[in-house]
């Protein structure tokens, strides 16, 4: 499977204008959001900070499509994902974003290689196609001699590659990952940060919401957010990771705009 630049050629692959996200009404009101405004480009690999409380959960259910803002416009490739039914939101789920979660979230008693084509049977993908995508993906993260192992004969490290093959196997615009290494060691954090490093120089665009600085360490650009609000949005020098060229710019990112 060739890894590519997807998106359209100059329009952000994320573009998110005045995001509001409001809970519950009078004296129980909370203000999650307060007037989000970002831009993600085609190719960028940013980590998203913030304490708890800091709206981070709720941005990434939002970019994700798990929920809606109250008020604010939300585009993805190009789609207004705000205004959407519950029924595109699904689809743009499933053919638009690639998710990793801390928990893994495979199936068990089903091996690696049904793990990773299952999007792709909710896409109506013909079994020999999937077969053949779910294997190159499976390659592509280091584990096609594992495609016949089950979740319980994997290591923790190993299950997330498993994962975050699963995530890329529909070519998605996105690659959304929340708190991808937080059940992981640290050697099996360092493997899974090089594959996010490998695919990130390849092209793919990535979105990690984490609370560990050695992981926001890792990415071209870190977003830190405080009170539902962007409070810094900086590129920063990270660390090359086995064969990749080391990244240097530390521009600041004024107003949250890219």
């Amino acid at each position: 499977m060739a890894v590519t630049a997807l998106g359209t050629h100059g329009r952000p692959v994320l573009d998110v204008r005045a995001l509001t996200k409001v809970y519950g009404e009078g004296e129980a009101v909370v203000r999650a959001l307060r007037g989000i405004t970002l831009t993600v480009d085609t190719g960028d690999y940013v980590a998203i900070m913030g304490s708890s409380g800091s709206g981070k959960s709720t941005l990434m259910n939002i970019l994700g499509c798990l929920d809606s803002p109250s008020d604010g416009h939300y585009l993805l490739d190009g789609v207004d994902v705000s205004r959407l039914s519950d029924r595109q939101l699904a689809l743009v789920r499933n053919r638009l974003i690639g998710f990793v979660f801390q928990a893994f979230n495979l199936i068990p008693r089903t091996t690696a290689l049904a793990n990773v084509e299952l999007p792709l049977a909710y896409a109506g993908v013909r079994p020999a196609q999937r077969r053949r995508r779910a294997m190159a993906a499976l390659e592509l993260v280091g584990l096609a001699d594992r495609a016949d192992h089950q979740p319980n004969q994997l290591s923790g490290g190993q299950q997330q590659r498993v994962a975050v093959a699963r995530a890329l196997v529909t070519e998605p615009a996105l690659v959304l990952a929340d708190e991808p290494t937080g059940n992981l060691d640290s050697r099996s954090t360092d493997d899974i940060l090089t594959v996010f490093d490998q695919l990130n120089a390849a092209g793919r665009t990535i979105i990690l919401i984490t609370h560990e600085p050695e992981v926001g360490a890792r990415a071209r650009r870190l977003i830190r957010l405080f009170d539902g609000q962007v409070r810094s949005d900086t590129r920063q020098d990270t660390p090359a990771g086995p064969g990749l060229p080391g990244r240097h710019s530390a521009v600041p990112r004024s107003g949250g705009w890219a």
